[in-house]
């Protein structure tokens, strides 16, 4: 009965290692597939390679090594025990299996912990630049540390491993050669003084071994200490991050003389090993945590009675190098920065001289942009638009700043009968198109005025007509489909029918009868098996989400986690900022819990939205990112290579810039003497979202603007305000465009004189008599007033601030918000109006000549005489008469409104008032 249940388990055992070795296999095979099929397998087999190349020849020595050392300790205790005990035939099997087991679960650990640290360390690219400390180039801490790191955890687990076996095997040598006896029914007290024995006995057998253990140890100690001289470099409990002067003083001296005295203890436990002194063995690890103690305790007085009283003047050194390599690691170093007063008086010609900063002021915010695109370009419960992204086209010629929305399909959302196997996997595969809109201008309602809309996208603008709007990969949590089946795909709604489309893309992996069997197995699918619609001629598509896409490929970058979506030549790319980040960089303050201290957007990742092609362009020369150039050959391309209608849309990542603008609060304040004060500090300034006055931070936005003395750019724009103050002190800009790509500009408020913030401009309004009444009244009746991002906008030598306002209504789900009001603030003056170009009218006392773009209703045009506006008005009245004979009541109605806008503008114009 016991043997038959033996069987059994070894048979279960069998069967469960058989199963786990085919699905690895499987997994193993999917992911060539997938790798071949988009042109990385060199990035597959890196690491299967490497290991192996790592692996084998360490297998082999330590095999050896294993060996030839139980032999030793198999020789040892025969010597001890007086008996030579002839080894049987299972004994010695047993002896190589442990050896061979032991061997090979070292290698895979060391292999798994080297393969990586090695090819940085041999492909290390310099960074010319030293630490202040011990004067090492920054490639040592980039690629050097982390491999002696990995190899000196490596030989403490050698130590123990080779400890613990040389105790158990010396044990096991005793209790055969009869030197020790273990009696399973013994109490506790026969159990200790038997554990005394044994180890009495061990002592005794072994006592040159433990000295030899010792004195490796303390070895690996030593070097374990110069390591962590080099870590001093990321101290943080000094007053700046990096090594301070008690680091220096006391700590790095404690240092030395523990390497120093764990070498002689090395040597002293080597001997009295030999010579049987037990207490000289005992007495070297004492002395050594007796060094500890005492180093660590006369730190921390050197630190109250030396440095602290004297902080400034000691630390004034590693301050500096702080605040050095803080700014070197964020490249904060070459800041434009410009000084601003903000008083400037400026005049309607001022205003129409920075048209272009003016009419891409966005009047819309994302949130409620996103909500108003799912519910007016949704169509169905299976579309979705998960973000809305901010880029810049030329829109009939001239430079605009846009909204993008791309249509998504979640067949996750179908109705709960029509979620069958063959319609999540085979039939609705993919979205379809986009919606544009200015981000600066809205129709009659409040809502995006749409530059390319429906099911196919339609659209007026050339630079934004979508040839191939099918988008099979994006940002959704996409599971796999198969195109090419026997009956085509959905592809879009068409009033009571569907049309239907065959992929012609490049995505996809054939599915020969033998992959069918492979991603049956991997999804635990058998439909694909059994389904007749999945022939040879059929293509499985995996990795959809964009994001799991780029980073299967290239996990060795950080990546932005919200990528944008691009037309380009009439196809749909999505666009990824990477990063190549760490936390080696010496004195560099950290800026997340990672303890990440070092960033640059050095990747733009271009993904193919129709066929899932990945490409990775390096952006500028960079040590990090040249070394994964090395390790990976062929992985990255070079920027000139990017398609320029493509190139065109790269911008400054936003996740970069919020990290610089956060680090620059502080270091901006490149003298010690400031920086320890912390007198200049600063903080990003806030603002209220909604009437119930919750206080937010105002995010770093995306705008088209002209500062002076520059051409109209695309920029991410920061406001700051001094530490526990609202006044703004300061304004950041980084540039997207052209060859200043990457910069960025500071413009510096003075310190003696009052820039109002953007918490100071919604104090006065909620001050202001007549705005505020306003703004209580439109969140009455079942609405709540949403506040849009306040924008503080430099013209010429002085700020604008707009703020945009939307209603939503309080209950219900799926509540469309709309924009309602702009609130424009400038000097003492705010003027809430329906429009931008109304408040601005009214601010400048109606001298605007020109129709600002953004008006809510919709642009009446551009003209800049009473002539043109009477023209325009003409044409106007002459469209929506055409428009009500032929019954477009849609398009007589936003005529009408168009003409009211122009007729507002003739009036403002000449002055004459009713």
């Amino acid at each position: 009965m016991r043997k038959s249940r033996n069987k059994l388990f070894i048979t279960l055992g069998v069967a469960v290692f058989v199963i786990l070795v085919l699905l690895s296999s499987n997994n193993f095979y999917i992911d060539y597939l997938w790798f071949s099929e988009m042109g990385y397998t060199e990035i597959f087999f890196k690491e299967l390679i490497t290991k192996l190349q790592i692996g084998v020849p360490i297998f082999l020595g330590l095999s050896l090594v294993l060996f030839f050392y139980v032999k030793l300790l198999n020789h040892i205790s025969e010597k001890y025990t007086d008996s030579v005990q002839k080894k049987t035939k299972k004994q010695k099997t047993a002896m190589l299996v442990i050896v061979g087991i032991v061997a090979l679960l070292l290698t895979v650990y060391i292999s798994d912990k080297l393969w990586y640290q090695i090819l940085e360390f041999i492909n290390q690219s310099q960074f010319n630049v030293t630490d202040p400390i011990f004067h090492q180039d920054l490639s040592l801490y980039f690629f050097g540390l982390p491999l002696y790191e990995a190899l000196y955890s490596i030989l403490i687990g050698c130590f123990i491993t080779f400890a613990v076996l040389t105790f158990l095997y010396t044990a096991y040598s005793l209790y055969q050669g009869k030197k020790i006896e273990i009696n399973q029914t013994q109490d506790l007290e026969s159990l200790k003084y038997n554990t005394k024995g044994i180890l009495k006995t061990y002592l005794e057998i072994a006592s040159k071994q433990v000295g030899i253990f010792l004195g490796i140890l303390f070895i690996i100690f030593a070097l374990g200490y110069v390591l962590e001289a080099f870590q001093l470099l990321y101290s943080a409990s000094g007053i700046v991050f990096g090594a301070g002067a008690s680091d220096i003083d006391v700590g790095l001296k404690v240092i030395i003389f523990k390497g120093i005295l764990c070498l002689v203890l090395a040597v002293t436990s080597v001997l009295a090993g030999y010579q049987k002194k037990y207490r000289m063995m005992v007495a070297g690890p004492i002395v050594l945590v007796g060094v500890v103690i005492v180093g660590s305790v006369g730190q921390s007085i050197y630190q109250s009675l030396v440095v602290i009283p004297n902080q400034y003047t000691k630390e004034e050194t590693y301050i500096a190098d702080n605040i050095q390599a803080t700014q070197a690691a964020y490249s904060l170093t070459d800041v434009d920065v410009k000084e601003f007063s903000g008083t400037q008086e400026i005049t309607a010609a001022d205003i129409q001289e920075n048209n272009i900063t003016i009419d891409n002021i966005p009047i819309n915010d994302q949130t409620p942009t996103q909500d108003m695109y799912n519910s007016l370009q949704g169509f169905r419960n299976y579309y979705q638009f998960y973000d809305v992204d901010v880029d810049r086209y030329r829109v009939n010629g001239t430079y605009t700043q846009v909204f993008l929305g791309t249509r998504e399909m979640d067949n996750k959302l179908l109705p709960d009968e029509a979620k069958t196997w063959v319609n999540q996997h085979l039939k609705y595969t993919h979205g379809f198109g986009m919606a544009v809109s200015p981000v600066n201008k809205t129709n009659e309602v409040g809502q995006p005025d749409l530059l390319v809309k429906d099911i196919p996208p339609m659209t007026d603008v050339a630079e934004l007509s979508i040839k191939e709007p099918r988008i099979y990969f994006g940002e959704s949590n996409y599971d796999y489909v198969v195109t090419n089946c026997a009956t085509a795909e959905f592809d879009y709604p068409q009033g009571d029918n569907n049309q239907e489309v065959t992929y012609t893309g490049t995505a996809g992996i054939k599915m020969s009868l033998i992959n069918k069997l492979a991603f049956a197995l991997h999804f635990a699918s058998p439909e694909l098996l059994l389904t007749n619609e999945v022939t040879a001629d059929s293509n499985m598509i995996i990795n959809r989400n964009i994001m799991d896409r780029v980073t299967t490929i290239a996990p060795f970058l950080e990546y932005d986690s919200d990528p944008y979506m691009v037309i380009s030549d009439g196809r749909l790319y999505w666009i990824v900022d990477a990063f190549t980040t760490s936390s080696r960089y010496p004195y560099s303050q950290p800026y997340d819990e990672k303890g990440d201290n070092y960033i640059r957007n050095s990747v733009k990742v271009v993904v193919d939205a129709y066929n899932g092609d990945v490409s990775f362009y390096q952006m500028e020369d960079e040590p990090v990112l040249d070394t994964y150039g090395k390790i990976f050959p062929g992985f990255l391309k070079d920027i000139s290579e990017m398609p320029a209608g493509i190139r065109e849309h790269i911008r400054y990542s936003k996740t970069l810039f919020d990290i610089q603008s956060d680090m620059y609060k502080t270091y901006h304040m490149s003298d010690s003497l400031s920086f320890y004060n912390k007198e200049d500090q600063w903080e990003t300034a806030t603002q209220y979202s909604e009437s119930e006055k919750s206080e937010t931070t105002v995010e770093s936005s995306y705008t088209i603007m002209k500062l002076p003395d520059r051409n109209e750019e695309f920029m991410l724009t920061a406001s700051f305000t001094p530490k526990n103050k609202d006044n703004m002190i300061g304004w950041l800009a980084g540039v997207s465009d052209g060859a200043d790509y990457g910069k960025l500009i500071l413009y510096e408020f003075p310190k003696q004189q009052l820039i109002y913030g953007p918490m100071q401009i919604e104090q006065r309004i909620d001050q202001d008599t007549t705005i505020s009444p306003q703004l209580t009244l439109l969140g009455q009746q079942g609405s709540r007033v949403l506040r849009g991002n306040l924008m503080s906008i430099p013209i010429e030598n002085a700020i604008l601030y707009v703020e945009p306002i939307y209603i939503q209504a309080a209950s219900g789900e799926n509540n469309l918000p709309e924009l309602k009001k702009v609130i424009v603030c400038y000097q003492n003056q705010i003027i809430m109006a329906d429009s931008l170009d109304m408040a601005l009218n009214q601010i400048f006392g109606g001298q605007l000549a020109t129709s600002i773009a953004g008006a809510t209703g919709g642009s009446a045009g551009s003209g800049s005489t009473t002539s043109e506006l009477s023209v325009k008005a003409n044409s106007l009245f002459k469209e929506a008469q055409q428009a009500q004979q032929s019954g477009d009541w849609a398009g007589y109605g936003q005529k009408i409104n168009e003409l009211g806008q122009v007729l507002a503008q003739l009036q403002q114009l000449t002055g004459v008032t009713q």
